[in-house]
């Protein structure tokens, strides 16, 4: 849980310097819009200020500062029988480079980065060629190192990755590729690379020119499959993976929209109205009653709520929309989306970002930052709450229980993407 831990306690500081104060959430405020989500109980970081006033105690900063070395503790002797050959950022030995990455960020100990660039060297000997995306392929390991040697002035290092990283395009902009376009394994997880390089390094250190055609790539095969199932006029940017059509963050349209309406990616506002907008509205008239979202359009069950899958992911795909198009509908889908996350999120599958709490409870980080409603600073909270409490709920062990998506640290990747919020670099991504 280190990046979630990490992101929490830094908007628990921006609230320190809003009230200049020790810090208590009331819990009165909260209670009456609550229902159905974990319960305050007695011992924890929640209390009743005096006069009403709210804000959050400095006890639960330093619980989460304490619990943070312990995970790192438990992380490196763990990766000791990790799989070395594992490079990716999903599951491998760049989520652990990007965690130190952003360790360095917080804590500006150059160590930090020193360890992540040991991550980063490793990784780079072991590039297979295989995928070529940020969270499971090549493009991951290439994108970070790039980063990491910049930030260590190492241009030449940094450069040559970026060429590297550039050389996988052929493959994504390949009309006979059967390459998908989703993010984990298909083109909107390339673009991420491209887009996250130039959010860390600045404009121009991938040029438009190579965005620009990734993100042809991706519009034309939405408009190819739209046509083919008959679909153009309602759903003008339609995508499928393994022949079926996901709606969720990581295989489906969700995650596919959401990178189309980054800033950075420069997608006109012709298309963004007239093709992205319309799916977006054809892929919120699915979701299910509860304000919950189906894994994929013909699937009718209501009952998954993670990342990969249903509210949790759709939930940024709305916010971002509201953003861009600037209509009420989509922030109060947002909203519902949170309902359903506070209502049904705390998951016994684990505490990961694809398909656990941890990833669940970004949701509410990005809903405070986007309407600074305590509410969701609060649910946020209790989440983390609930996954300091690590191996305490019977939850599954994953199968790569010290890595980035699926175990006890899987958060640092998430908060990765959440940093670029938070210092406003233009690149608006999850978790």
């Amino acid at each position: 849980m280190i990046g979630t831990l990490l992101l929490l306690h830094f908007y628990l500081q921006i609230e320190c310097e809003k009230t200049r104060a020790t810090y208590f959430m009331c819990v009165n405020h909260h209670r009456a819009s609550l229902p159905g989500g974990p319960q305050v109980t007695k011992g924890t970081f929640l209390s009743l200020c005096p006069g009403g006033k709210r804000c959050i105690i400095h006890n639960f900063a330093r619980r989460i500062q304490s619990k943070i070395k312990d995970l790192l503790q438990q992380m490196e002797e763990g990766l000791k029988t990790a799989d070395p050959h594992d490079c990716s950022a999903y599951t491998g030995w760049t989520g652990i480079a990007l965690l130190y990455l952003q360790l360095y960020r917080v804590t500006c100990d150059q160590n930090y980065l020193l360890r992540s660039l040991d991550y980063v060297k490793r990784t780079l000997r072991n590039l297979n060629g295989r995928r070529v995306t940020f969270l499971c392929g090549d493009a991951g390991p290439l994108a970070v190192g790039a980063v990491v040697y910049h930030k260590l002035k190492s241009d030449g290092e940094s450069q040559e990755c970026i060429t590297k990283l550039l050389q996988l395009q052929r493959t994504i902009v390949c009309r006979d590729s059967d390459l998908p376009d989703e993010l984990l394994f298909g083109r909107a997880g390339y673009l991420y690379a491209l887009l996250y390089v130039n959010t860390e390094m600045g404009p121009g250190a991938v040029c438009e020119s190579a965005i620009k055609e990734v993100v042809d790539a991706i519009i034309e095969s939405g408009k190819t499959l739209s046509k083919e199932e008959r679909k153009a006029e309602r759903c003008p940017l339609l995508y499928q993976w393994h022949r079926k059509q996901y709606v969720g963050a990581a295989h489906g349209m969700a995650g596919i929209y959401y990178m189309l309406m980054q800033p950075a990616a420069k997608v006109d506002q012709e298309t963004l109205t007239e093709m992205v907008k319309p799916s977006i509205d054809y892929m919120r008239h699915k979701r299910f009653r509860s304000g919950n979202y189906p894994s994929s359009l013909s699937n009718e069950t209501d009952r998954l709520v993670h990342w990969c899958h249903g509210a949790p992911g759709v939930i940024h795909t709305l916010m971002q929309a509201y953003k861009v198009f600037k209509e009420e509908k989509y922030l109060r889908d947002a909203v519902e989306c949170s309902d359903v996350i506070w209502q049904r999120g705390l998951l016994r599958k684990g505490y990961g970002i694809c398909h656990g709490t941890a990833g669940n409870g970004y949701s509410f980080l990005s809903l405070y930052r986007l309407t600074q409603d305590k509410k969701y600073l609060y649910r946020a909270c209790k989440f983390a709450e609930w996954c300091l409490e690590y191996g305490a709920h019977g939850c599954r062990i994953p199968d790569r229980p010290y890595s980035l998506f699926e175990g006890e640290c899987e958060e640092g990747a998430g908060f990765q993407h959440w940093r670029a919020r938070v210092w406003s670099s233009g690149l608006s991504t999850w978790r």
